[in-house]
């Protein structure tokens, strides 16, 4: 029997298998209205096979978007919007999920296809936050570094946008503090140089991150699972690293937290990435096993045997695909097939079935 196609249940939620759509960019809403785009980019991998399908980092204030065509849910008129999607990848046998984010110093930036650019107010852009008044990079702008009422307010911002998701119909949510956004930007310390509490020692660059998380759980059902995805190391001397993650992780724990999405980098424009097939996954199996979280691997997974075996070699409890799903929406259904799992297809597939 193939692990990797053996259910996964986290609160009340079960999974058919262990393959996860990872959050994915679409640079494609209209004042953070998802469209027929999504719905089919967001469908048709739930009729391909994937277990959960997640929404992209989804804004929880205009402020906070990555760019102006984004996604978002700071508005009760989004959650409509959205239910459509839900009930389609409900239908198809996949759970729908929604990443919530804020993109802090990194935010109000174009299309990558038209460059990618910070835009100023005169192109559509918006003035940014952070926790201390440092650019991201060359080019970008300096941010307002966060009062406590803004920081107050984002929290809220949070809790908000996760009971809209609630009412859209999605089933987990994902708390996105990870690829030098807002609360990767309070957790590292090449990014935030605060003095107060919130700011310098762990317990205190912690503080803004896991408050968000604790109010994102107690406005979620009890019954359905809260993940975060972190970068589990900036790949740059003095940041952010494994040993700091699998500290957060015992505390994501405490508060509630059912899986950790493992990624890394993100913070700093020159960080050196080794990047190469199943990079990422010792981060996901140092956490599992340290901080006993479940945990989920990612990054330049692409073959149905490596991921097998990550699954079986307990490294991580799921895997999550990106940019292979996008080359192919119906990559589950090709690896259950290479390893033998009997799976249901889609019965207007099912004359395609190899047998």
């Amino acid at each position: 029997m193939s692990h990797l196609f053996s259910t996964l249940k986290l609160r009340a939620v079960e999974f058919r298998n262990r393959i996860f759509v990872s959050p994915m960019c679409q640079y494609s809403a209209e004042n953070g209205m998802p469209g027929d785009w999504h719905f089919v980019h967001l469908g048709s991998r739930a009729v391909g096979g994937a277990a959960l399908v997640m929404v992209e980092a989804t804004a929880v204030s205009p402020e906070g978007r990555i760019s102006p065509f984004d996604t978002g849910m700071w508005s009760d008129a989004h959650i409509d919007r959205f239910r459509r999607i839900t009930a389609f990848v409900r239908a198809q046998g996949a759970v729908p999920g929604i990443q919530l984010a804020h993109a802090g110093r990194k935010a109000s930036t174009d299309a990558p296809w038209r460059g990618g650019r910070p835009l100023d107010e005169r192109q559509g852009g918006w003035p940014v936050l952070a926790p201390t008044p440092m650019p991201f990079a060359s080019g970008y702008p300096a941010p307002r570094e966060m009062s406590h009422a803004d920081i107050a307010m984002v929290v809220d911002e949070f809790g908000e946008a996760a009971r809209r998701s609630v009412e859209a119909g999605f089933d987990v949510v994902e708390v996105h503090s990870a690829h030098g956004y807002l609360l990767h930007q309070f957790l590292s310390p090449l990014s935030n140089h605060r003095m107060d509490e919130y700011g310098a020692s762990f317990a205190n660059r912690t503080r803004f991150p896991l408050a968000v998380v604790e109010r994102v759980r107690t406005v979620w059902p009890a019954g359905k699972p809260v993940f975060v995805r972190v970068s589990a190391t900036d790949w740059a001397p003095g940041g952010w690293d494994v040993f700091d993650s699998i500290q957060l992780a015992r505390a994501l724990k405490t508060i509630g937290v059912d899986l950790v999405d493992c990624s890394s980098g993100g913070l700093v424009p020159d960080a050196k990435v080794p990047a190469a097939p199943g990079y990422q996954t010792p981060f996901a199996a140092s956490i599992r096993r340290e901080a006993e979280i479940a945990t989920a691997a990612v990054g330049l997974i692409t073959d149905p045997t490596q991921a097998e075996q990550i699954i079986a070699t307990e490294q991580a409890d799921a895997i999550f695909l990106a940019r292979e799903l996008l080359r192919n929406p119906y990559w589950p259904l090709r690896a259950a097939h290479k390893l033998k799992a009997e799976v249901r297809w889609p019965v207007q597939y099912e004359r395609a079935k190899p047998r």
